[in-house]
């Protein structure tokens, strides 16, 4: 996030020096108006579990009628996805394989939403068509997670309705059969010195084949080793063959092993061959997640407590040092106080849900409400965001994650707000990615564009947890309290602890003490959590609807805040004001100076500052609109829209005729990560949008790329020259000597116009210039204003001379100190004189000067 800090440019002529006390009242909090906790009537359940299911025969229609027998539906193109038919996406068509990716994914979706002769049909068809011995290469990981397991929930499904006599009488246990065929062509994954999984295979020749053409990798995420357990266990147990089991147990000893004895964290990326760790950041997002997971409910399946002892472990250690409520953040394992990076990922979403199962609700209730907020705020969760809620990867894959949360806390507490953040998710899901031939994920939640996927999870996932949130038992056709849920949400029973003992030589050594609780070793009871309290819940939430700032009700104060965006500094606001020199104290008394009067709110401070005004000579400097004219036919000149100008680059009022150049879009559009197109931007003007990263950051990146300057534009939509000031670009707070191209910036409607004619012309010529200034317009003397903390004593009444007033934001306004308006008044006609003056605006919100423009210099978010 650029920093915007906002300074007068007013330029008043005055003699001697004046100080101005200003008394700024800083909200550092935002909110959000909460939802009704109503209960929600059994008729409107009811309505919303219809639309569901009319959703999910939309999205399983659309793959059944466009895209089968191909692995995804492509919801734009209104066709299937067939690898190598397609441009590569990289490592995401690893989980394509040939192999009817989605129907599989998707065969115990179709119970559980009672779609039984669905069901029957997809059985005999996945029995009929789908092959696996293709010469693909395919992630083990996800061919686990998503075709082992939809073969072997749906068996499990399958032998259900069989025992229960009226359906599938026919089944011969087909899909266990194929779900063991598959199971021997993953194996060859693990043949590593280590145990650990090589990250892919090919489903006919395996990995050290030489027609193989994989087996040469030597690192592996640690998720991608360590959610193999449930599948693998499952398989072995159903099947009685059990070398799956115990080669999935031993990859997951071996990263037990290899956790950081100090901290009991583990890397995201190990070497597969040695177990050293590749890459030592530690969370609870993408390549770790379903490891954590994977280890709770191995116990719930199977019955062994080394996966719980080992779960507890690294729990208590998320806990201390990854849990930072309502944030989850990345640290480093061997340094677990230091936060590695200051955004999340989408697929930490699934913890809260994990959570619930350890019974530990407070912590779950707070990380799912700020991730409620953020769907607020972005429609859908972005792929990551930062600390302070901004986007830092657009994408929305569809992804499940936070309705499985939503699922689970409406489980635990039975609270209706839940039902109220699901019915959001399918109201967001129908009006946003629904399109004529399925739903289609978005590339960008700030602009909504589409992309051309509908990922199998999608309907392996999201229609399983939104549907049984709306769901009553009696409405359901199986008791889902029976099963546990994979990854994938694939449907595994819980009897198969029964069935088999413990694999021979799983133990944990017994460490010390790592923060045993409550719920260690049971399971969680609302009774026990929050007796006699159905607000629990909600008295959590409560605290955590003031991150994002959006919807949040007004409420009159007796001083008017403002809003000081920060750097993208990874600091909380409160220190980052700290690094500037600025101590804040909590504001208990509203406006008044006495300690105790008034209520206190929450992220409210007082900050006094000391303004010094001073003469200062004509070299100094001022804000100068620039403009962007367009000079390309067919403008030829004629559109000449308003910038903005940067205090580093080039200074353009020193240039004589200004920059020329064409225009070309960075990609990135934020231009905060590597420039992917360096060779088409070399000698053009860049446009780059506002926001993610830092201006001087963005401009150094773009520099190198060869751009001879850059058109920053806004990314707030809507924003204009019209109604919002103009203001002026700072730096990072480092040296910025470096940059020396020009650089200006335009609101969104002015850089609307400039994207539109590129659109339109492909090819458009651009002049950056300063903007014309009034001929014989007399100069006038400036102010420097400087500020410093009050001494102490200052503030008290009457602590100012004649030289000294205050200055109050909006004195007219309700709830403004009246003795105060009258004590600015007086002091402003004493500073007042005829020749050149300050005097009061119309709303006395600030002074307004006698002859110069209203500019005001600013950096940004």
């Amino acid at each position: 996030m650029e920093n915007r800090m906002v300074r007068d440019s007013h330029a008043c002529r005055g003699f001697g020096m004046i100080l101005i006390i200003l008394l700024i009242v800083i909200n550092l909090s935002h909110g959000v108006t909460g939802l009704d906790d109503q209960a929600m009537s059994a008729e409107d359940k009811n309505k919303i579990r219809d639309q569901i299911l009319e959703m999910f025969d939309h999205a399983y229609g659309s793959y059944m009628k466009y895209a089968y027998p191909a692995d995804e539906l492509m919801p734009l193109s209104c066709r299937g996805r067939v690898r190598g038919l397609e441009p590569s996406r990289g490592d995401i068509d690893d989980a394509l394989g040939t192999f009817s990716l989605t129907l599989i994914d998707t065969l115990d979706t179709l119970v559980v939403l009672n779609k039984l002769d669905e069901f029957e049909d997809a059985v005999k068809k996945t029995m009929r068509d789908v092959r696996l011995d293709n010469d693909i290469v395919v992630s083990v990981f996800e061919t686990n997670i998503r075709v082992l397991g939809g073969l072997l929930g749906a068996h499990v499904m399958a032998d259900l309705l069989r025992q229960r006599g009226d359906r599938m009488l026919w089944y011969r246990d087909e899909l266990l059969h194929m779900a063991k065929d598959l199971g021997h062509r993953l194996l060859p994954a693990f043949n590593t010195t280590s145990g650990l999984p090589y990250p892919r295979v090919n489903l006919k020749y395996g990995v050290l084949n030489p027609l193989s053409r994989t087996g040469t990798e030597t690192d592996t995420c640690t998720a991608c080793a360590g959610t193999m357990i449930l599948e693998f266990a499952a398989l072995s147990r159903l099947s009685g063959d059990s070398v799956f089991e115990e080669t999935a147990r031993k990859a997951l000893d071996v990263l037990w092993e290899k956790r950081q004895r100090g901290s009991d964290l583990v890397g995201t990326v190990i070497n597969i061959h040695n177990g050293d760790w590749v890459r030592r950041d530690s969370g609870v997002g993408a390549g770790i997640d379903s490891y954590y997971e994977y280890l709770m409910k191995a116990y719930i399946l199977l019955g062994d407590n080394v996966y719980l002892e080992r779960f507890n472990t690294h729990y208590s250690a998320i806990m201390k040092y990854i849990s930072q409520p309502p944030l989850l953040l990345n640290v480093h394992m061997h340094n677990p106080t230091v936060n590695v990076r200051s955004w999340m990922d989408s697929l930490l979403a699934f913890f809260p849900g994990l959570q619930v199962l350890r019974g530990d609700l407070k912590p779950a209730i707070e990380t799912h409400e700020m991730l409620y907020q953020v769907t607020k705020q972005h429609k859908f969760l972005p792929e990551a965001f930062t600390t302070e809620f901004r986007v830092h990867w657009g994408q929305h894959p569809l992804r499940p994650e936070f309705a499985e949360s939503t699922y689970f806390l409406y489980k635990a507490t039975g609270d209706p707000y839940y039902l109220k953040v699901g019915q959001s998710i399918v109201e967001k899901l129908n009006t946003h990615a629904r399109v004529p031939c399925g739903f289609a994920a978005v590339q960008d939640v700030r602009t909504g564009t589409h992309e051309d996927r509908m990922d199998s999870f999608f309907l392996a996932e999201m229609f399983k947890y939104l549907y049984l949130l709306f769901s009553e038992k009696s409405q359901l056709p199986l008791d889902i309290d029976n099963y546990i849920f994979t990854t994938e949400a694939h449907l595994l029973p819980v009897s198969l602890s029964t069935t088999q003992l413990p694999c021979q030589g799983n133990h944990t050594e017994q460490l010390s003490n790592h923060g045993e609780d409550l719920f260690t070793y049971s399971c969680p009871s609302t009774q026990t959590l929050f007796p006699n309290n159905p607000s629990f819940a909600k008295s959590i939430r409560d605290g955590y609807k003031y991150l994002t700032g959006v919807g949040r009700a007004y409420h009159a104060s007796p001083v008017r805040g403002i809003e000081l965006p920060l750097h993208d500094t990874g600091l909380e606001p409160v220190e980052f004001l700290k690094s500037m020199g600025i101590t804040l104290t909590p504001l208990n008394e509203a406006a008044t100076g006495t300690a105790g009067k008034g209520p206190h709110e929450k992220g409210v401070y007082r900050v006094r500052l000391v303004a010094e005004l001073s003469q200062t000579q004509d070299e100094e400097e001022e804000v100068v609109p620039l403009i962007v004219q367009v000079i390309s036919p067919p403008f030829l000149g004629r559109t000449v829209l308003t910038a903005g100008p940067a205090k580093f680059g080039m200074d353009l009022t020193k240039q004589e005729h200004g920059v020329k150049g064409s225009i070309v879009k960075s990609e990135p559009y934020t231009a905060c990560g590597p420039i992917e197109n360096a060779d088409t931007l070399t000698g053009h003007i860049a446009l780059a949008l506002r926001g993610d990263c830092m201006f001087a950051a963005k401009a150094r990146r773009l520099q190198e790329a060869g751009v001879t300057g850059v058109i920053f534009i806004d990314h707030r939509e809507g924003s204009s020259i019209e109604e919002t000031p103009l203001f002026q670009m700072v730096g990072d707070g480092v040296a910025t000597d470096d940059i020396t191209i020009p650089l200006v910036f335009l609101f969104s409607r002015e850089g609307a116009e400039l994207t539109s004619a590129l659109h339109q012309h492909g090819n458009v010529d651009v002049l950056l210039l300063p903007k014309e200034r009034q001929l014989g317009r007399e100069k006038t003397e400036k102010l420097n204003i400087k500020f410093r903390l009050a001494k102490e004593g200052e503030m008290e009444e009457g602590g100012g001379d004649g030289n000294t007033f205050h200055l109050l934001l909006e004195p007219g306004s309700e709830g403004t100190d009246t003795k105060d308006k009258k004590k600015y008044e007086e002091q402003e006609e004493k500073s007042s004189s005829p020749s050149g003056h300050c005097s009061a605006s119309q709303d006395g919100s600030q002074p307004a000067c006698g002859s110069e423009p209203n500019h005001k210099p600013e950096a940004d978010p």
